[in-house]
């Protein structure tokens, strides 16, 4: 149950952000200005590349690595192929995860290692196994850590992760909105320099502009009436997220809010793109989840008996109203199944940037729905 009073308490809500998600949140700014700092410090903006690898490849642990797999292959495109190695083990910890180089791997590829912890004993025999194949070695990870001389070793380039104290208080989340930021934005730097993608430091400053923004709409302080990512939190009170996305650059925002919403908020969420999303959901529209599914709940006890889980449509675009897009088709499906519908489209900009509003945004939904959920 979603506590909507908690929502426009601030200091309640400070006092329950125990991980610091709330701050991450609103410091993401300051994260991508201090990761494009450290990148330059590290040297990526001096690198004179030979060409574009023929395969980039993203190791790192949890949902971390792969929203910044999936980001860095959504922006670059066919260029490099951009792969995340996943890892196997018995367990999410530190030491039973194992990563390997698939077997074509060689000198005409690029291994990127993205990870908030740097501890992880396997990560650092990749490194060690990358650097007998040939493989240019790239990695962004906490200073003073494992990894941190592994890649020194390996004659690699290794850039210091943009941490905050309050990082170590407790156990960091994958999808917490500043870990992100820390790590991807070395890497974006990186890329633009390798020419895979574009993000010159302009741009990676007008992300961090984009970012205070959305701060400043969606922080503690603002209403809930007028704060865009508490309303989405409270429209996704007792629901089942549909998350449909439109455009090139909303698939990867879908698929971060689908997995914060899981590992941040404890809430399920299905993600699918337009057109698509037609097709595949429209049994979940009408069916037992369906709004109008349910007649006698009118009946329920509505003190003892919690609300039936019912199906909402959120709506992320990152393509203009003008152009083609299948948003209209999916506001009539909805609601011919009487099921509402909430719509987030960033304002104009870059590609990068817009996304990242898209991306802060459902951030701070998801971590209001964390905070004021009571279970």
């Amino acid at each position: 149950m979603l506590d909507e009073t908690l929502l426009d308490a601030p200091e309640a809500l400070a006092e329950a952000d125990r991980r610091g998600l709330l701050r991450g949140a609103a410091e993401a700014g300051a994260r991508v200005r201090t990761a494009v700092r450290h990148a330059a410090e590290a040297g990526i903006g001096e690198l004179k590349p030979d060409g574009r690898p023929r395969a980039v490849l993203i190791a790192g642990p949890g949902a971390a690595a792969t929203h910044t797999a999936d980001l860095l292959g959504t922006l670059a495109g066919a260029g490099s192929p951009v792969t995340r190695l996943a890892p196997s083990g018995v367990a999410p910890a530190a030491g039973a995860l194992r990563w390997d180089l698939p077997g074509w791997a060689g000198s005409v590829d690029l291994l990127l290692i993205a990870t908030p912890d740097g501890t992880e004993p396997s990560l650092t025999l990749l490194t060690d196994q990358a650097y007998r194949r040939g493989l240019t070695v790239v990695a962004v990870a906490p200073a003073r850590t494992p990894l941190a001389d592994a890649v020194e070793a390996a004659h690699g380039l290794f850039v210091p992760m943009a941490t905050a104290p309050y990082d170590q208080d407790e156990p960091l989340a994958g999808s917490a909105p500043g870990v992100l930021w820390a790590l991807l934005t070395p890497l974006l730097a990186l890329l633009d320099r390798v020419g895979l993608l574009t993000a010159p430091s302009d741009t990676l400053q007008a992300v961090a502009d984009r970012l205070d923004q959305v701060a400043e709409r969606c922080g503690p302080a603002i209403a809930t009436y007028s704060n865009p990512a508490k309303t989405l939190a409270a429209e996704l009170a007792d629901a089942l997220p549909l998350i449909w996305t439109e455009g090139t650059s909303a698939g990867p925002a879908g698929r971060r809010f689908a997995a914060g919403l899981a590992e941040l908020s404890g809430i399920p969420a299905v993600v699918a793109e337009l057109p698509e999303a037609l097709a595949a959901h429209s049994a979940l529209l009408a069916g037992p989840l369906a709004a109008n599914a349910d007649p006698d709940d009118f009946f329920r006890d509505r003190v003892e008996q919690p609300p039936a889980l019912h199906a909402r449509v959120v709506l992320l675009r990152d393509r203009p109203l003008g152009g083609l897009t299948a948003a209209p088709a999916a506001r009539d499906l909805a609601l011919s199944h009487d099921t509402p519908v909430s719509e987030l489209e960033p304002e104009p900009g870059g590609e990068i940037e817009t996304l990242a509003e898209l991306i802060s945004i459902t951030d701070f939904a998801a971590v209001y729905l964390a905070l004021a959920t009571t279970r």
